[in-house]
C-alpha cells in the first residue's frame, strides 16, 4: 500500500487525530437515511447503477443540504442485481463513460437544488478493484477529473485510488472503515469471508479509537497496519446503521475529535 501519512504510526509517534470526516453511503433504498444524515459530515449518494434513481437522488441531496452535509457521488458498476458488489469485465472506455455519466447526473441534481457536488467515492466492487488495480484507478480518476477537476476523490487509504487521483491533480481523501475488517496488505477483507464485516458496535469503536490514537488497524492475522485516516466510513445499508452512526459520533465527540468534511475549515 502507498500514500502513508508523514508520521509513521508503527513508530509510535502518530499524533492523535483532532478532526475527521464521518461519511456514509446513502440513497440506496434502506429507509434510514433521515436518521443518519444529521450525524454525519459527508454522504456518498447512489447514482442509479447499483441502487437509486432520479427521485431518490433528488430526495437524498435535499436531505443532505438541509443538514449541511457535503454531497458526493457514489458511482458503481452497472449491476443492480448484485448491488454493485460483483466485479464486471468492462472495457476501460465504457467504464469511464459510465462513471462520468453517473457523476454528472448527481452533479446536475445537486446544482438544481442549490448545492454543489463535493466528492466522488466509487461503490462496492468498483471501489475495491480501483484500490488494488492501478489501471482501474486511473479510469475512475480520469472520469472524476473530466467532470470537474475540483472534485475530491475518496479512496481506500494508501491505495492505487489515492495515487491515481493525485497524479491527475485531484484532491484525495484517504478513507478508513469503522465496521469492516482489514487484511495485512491494508485492503478490506473480502465480503463473505470470516470476520469481514464487524457485526457489533464495541469492536468497531475499538478499531476507530485505535485509528484515532495510533494510526493503525489490527488486521485479521494480528498485523498492525498503518493507515492514514482523512474520512471514516459507515455503510448505510446495514440494518443497524442508525444505531452505529449514533455510537460512532458519540465516540468521536468524546475523544474531542471535530467532525467535518474534507476541505472544510
Amino acid at each position: 500500500m502507498t500514500g502513508a501519512a508523514s508520521d509513521n504510526p508503527a513508530s509510535g509517534r502518530h499524533p492523535p487525530l483532532r478532526a475527521i470526516d464521518f461519511n456514509c453511503d446513502l440513497g440506496e433504498g434502506c429507509g434510514t437515511d433521515a436518521d443518519i444524515v444529521p450525524l454525519i459530515s459527508s454522504a456518498s449518494v447512489a447514482c442509479g447503477a447499483h441502487a437509486g434513481d432520479a427521485t431518490t437522488m433528488r430526495e437524498t441531496v435535499a436531505l443532505c443540504l438541509a443538514h449541511g452535509v457535503a454531497v458526493g457521488a457514489h458511482p458503481s458498476f452497472e449491476d443492480r442485481e448484485y448491488f454493485g458488489r460483483r466485479e464486471l469485465d468492462v472495457d476501460a472506455d465504457a467504464l469511464e463513460t459510465s462513471v462520468r455519466r453517473q457523476i454528472e447526473t448527481l452533479a446536475e441534481l445537486c446544482a438544481s437544488a442549490g448545492g454543489r457536488l463535493h466528492h466522488v467515492k466509487p461503490h462496492g466492487a468498483l471501489y475495491n478493484l480501483a484500490a488494488r488495480d492501478r489501471a482501474t484507478a486511473d479510469v475512475v480518476a480520469r472520469a472524476v477529473h473530466g467532470v470537474d477537476p475540483t472534485l475530491m476523490l475518496y479512496g481506500l487509504a494508501g491505495s492505487h485510488s489515492i495515487d491515481a487521483a493525485l497524479e491527475v491533480g485531484l484532491a484525495a481523501a484517504h478513507e478508513v472503515f469503522a465496521e469492516r475488517a482489514y487484511d495485512a496488505n491494508g485492503r478490506l477483507a473480502p465480503r463473505g469471508t470470516p470476520g469481514a464485516v464487524i457485526a457489533d458496535v464495541e469492536p468497531a469503536l475499538a478499531q476507530v479509537r485505535r485509528l484515532l490514537h495510533e494510526g493503525v488497524v489490527i488486521a485479521r492475522d494480528g498485523t498492525r497496519v498503518p493507515l492514514r485516516a482523512d474520512t471514516l466510513c459507515l455503510h448505510g445499508d446495514r440494518a443497524d446503521a442508525p444505531a452505529f452512526a449514533h455510537a460512532l459520533r458519540a465516540a468521536l465527540q468524546t475523544e474531542g475529535v471535530r467532525i467535518r468534511a474534507p476541505g472544510e475549515t
